[in-house]
């Protein structure tokens, strides 16, 4: 039997899991997918991991963690600097092309900004993404560094400039439901498109307060899905 799984804290339901072991019992593949909440990474721990276990998934807080434990990054994950996927001891991300696919059907011709709330393993796929469709991203933090901006900045000037606003954060996450991202919601507008790299709830409090300006609202399960494809991909058809 193989052995996959994913590493994350917390794991308090997983899509990946559900998602891997419908896919591996239709296709007649003798594996299972199991979850490991891992708090802290430990190069022993992860030794384990990467000797027992075929291939796995990253997610929070580790993307960008896993990365001094690998041998190497494959071409997309080195430009992005986080890993989603891991496979043979070497990372991958394919959460970028799992936005792309997501996104790409809703940008207009005048979305040429976008604001990335948050700055962790998320936010750089997300990133890369958007400067691969032609949208120029700005990172937004509660700690904003050389090149960022913070909550504070975003004034009337701003939002009417950037009109794609993506949150790579857990806020509103369940079982956080009734928090957001701090942004200035009386100014969205009809002209803004908001992305939420969240699938739980379906409707998130930051997308739900953009619908009622009339902003047209993404949730993170397509580019969960898409993202998960690829991974499986790699798993079953990499050579």
């Amino acid at each position: 039997m193989r052995h996959y799984g994913i590493i994350g804290y917390p794991l308090l339901h997983s899509f990946s899991a559900k998602y891997f072991n419908e896919k591996f019992e239709t296709s007649h593949i003798d594996a299972e997918y199991s979850l490991f909440p891992m708090e802290e990474l430990t190069r022993e721990r992860m030794e384990e991991l990467m000797t027992g276990l075929d291939g796995f998934n990253v997610t929070l807080p580790h993307k960008q963690a896993v990365i001094p434990y690998l041998d190497r990054l494959d071409e997309t994950a080195e430009a992005i600097g986080a890993v989603n996927v891991v496979y043979r001891r070497v990372g991958y991300n394919t959460d970028c092309l799992g936005f792309m696919e997501s996104i790409r059907p809703l940008l207009r011709a005048e979305d040429r900004k976008a604001l990335v709330l948050g700055t962790g393993g998320a936010s750089k796929a997300v990133c890369y993404g958007l400067r691969k469709l032609g949208v120029t991203p700005t990172l937004v933090s509660r700690t904003p560094k050389a090149g960022m901006m913070g909550y504070r900045d975003l004034d009337e000037k701003v939002m009417n400039d950037y009109t794609v606003i993506v949150n790579c954060t857990p806020l509103g996450m369940l079982p956080d439901i009734n928090s957001c991202p701090d942004v200035p919601y009386e100014l969205i507008s009809a002209r803004h498109l908001l992305f939420d790299c969240v699938y739980n709830p379906e409707e998130t409090l930051f997308l739900k307060k953009g619908k009622e300006q009339g902003a047209v609202i993404k949730n993170g399960l397509e580019m969960l899905v898409g993202q998960a494809k690829a991974a499986w991909k790699i798993w079953n058809e990499e050579k």
